[in-house]
């Protein structure tokens, strides 16, 4: 097993003062509960990510390597469920350190008896070696494999300082792990909440928190996302065919995960039509395209669908003839920005116009 990035980075740079972290008394500066949620009483927040709009995947089954074979961005092997909800919306990430004597199953098990009774469910729930994947060590490792950690906070998505309580709190190893996944109606909005429980395990710089539990709570709040992209009309549509035979379209929405055309697709798709209407020669092939999140085949058969939701729309709801235009997805096979980011996996979330 790899050890973990903070005794790592102390081997390779002897010259560096590594201080040992120390047991917090206040939660850190500029953090809060998420909303409509409660913490385990006497816990302190230690780290958190919170605010965005975002995107994320919840595991709802055990993780499995990915075949064929593939590694991270730090030389893990791959590891995904079969089973995952992917969600949209006010995204949180917040890991507590939790009073001493306590442990991640009755953590977690307060937790999932607070949303029963808010009228709430749990989706899914694993222990141990038995949620699949990486279930020792905390963010940042390498050369090992992926692990639910790993995807419900990735190294990347955090800025602490190194050997900080927040930098121990994501980067220590762990045993005992508990993940749930829950659901309940918080002040109108649905809202979903991953839990991954564990016992920190350290010897040196985060001594002070070995044996002590903590807890990461993802909490998703659903929330409408800004319109910010502009429709494309018929003119600068005709002008791309013209110059380039083909475009990029922001403006053709769907739920997660879902083919279903949203009602704020209406302007871009009276675009679409305007243009055919007026070429009337004019044959167009839609392409579907998504990020990386969720296996090539899902993605590929997603965005097939999606596009395929585009021509019949057009063929439907507009009298343009069926055999001038075709539906193709291509998943997330041509990615035109860096899937790392929240900024480029939506770039690459798009609907192309390709000339035939």
């Amino acid at each position: 097993m790899v050890r973990h990035a903070l005794i790592l980075l102390c081997a390779l740079m002897p010259a560096l003062a590594c201080a040992d972290a120390v047991l917090p008394t206040a939660d850190k500066p500029n953090t809060s509960d998420p909303a409509s949620l409660q913490r385990y009483a006497g816990s302190l927040i230690v780290e958190q990510h919170a605010g965005a709009f975002d995107d994320i995947g919840l595991s709802l089954s055990p993780l499995a390597a990915v075949e064929p074979e593939q590694r991270d961005g730090m030389n893990n092997r791959v590891f995904a469920a079969k089973e995952v909800i992917e969600l949209e919306g006010t995204l949180s990430r917040t890991v507590y350190l939790v009073p001493a004597g306590r442990t991640p199953l009755e953590v977690v098990r307060n937790y999932q008896q607070a949303w029963t009774e808010a009228g709430g469910k749990t989706l899914y729930e694993c222990k141990g070696e038995k949620c699949g994947g990486d279930v020792d060590s905390g963010a940042g490792h390498g050369g090992g494999d992926v692990g639910i950690g790993d995807l419900l906070f990735p190294r990347t998505q955090t800025d602490v300082e190194n050997f900080s309580n927040a930098a121990c709190a994501v980067s220590m190893s762990r045993a005992d792990l508990r993940y749930a996944v829950g659901s309940v109606n918080a002040n109108g909005r649905d809202t979903h909440i991953a839990l991954l429980a564990w016992v920190g395990k350290d010897d040196l710089y985060c001594k002070a928190f070995d044996q002590r539990t903590f807890v990461l709570v993802v909490a998703i709040e659903a929330k409408a996302r800004e319109q910010n992209m502009v429709t494309v009309k018929a003119t600068d549509l005709a002008d791309a065919m013209a110059s380039a035979g083909r475009i990029a379209l922001y403006g053709i929405n769907f739920d997660v995960d879902k083919a279903d055309l949203r009602p704020d697709s209406k302007p871009q798709l009276d675009e679409i039509a305007g243009l055919l209407r007026n070429d009337t020669t004019l044959k167009l092939q839609v392409v579907g395209h998504t990020d990386n999140q969720g296996t090539a085949a899902h993605n590929e058969d997603l965005s097939q669908r999606r596009a395929q939701a585009v021509v019949t729309a057009l063929t439907a709801q507009y009298r343009i003839a069926a055999d001038r235009l075709t539906a193709q997805g291509k998943g997330s096979s041509v990615p035109v920005a860096s899937n790392d980011s929240d900024a480029g996996r939506a770039k690459n979330r798009r609907v192309e116009l390709v000339k035939r």
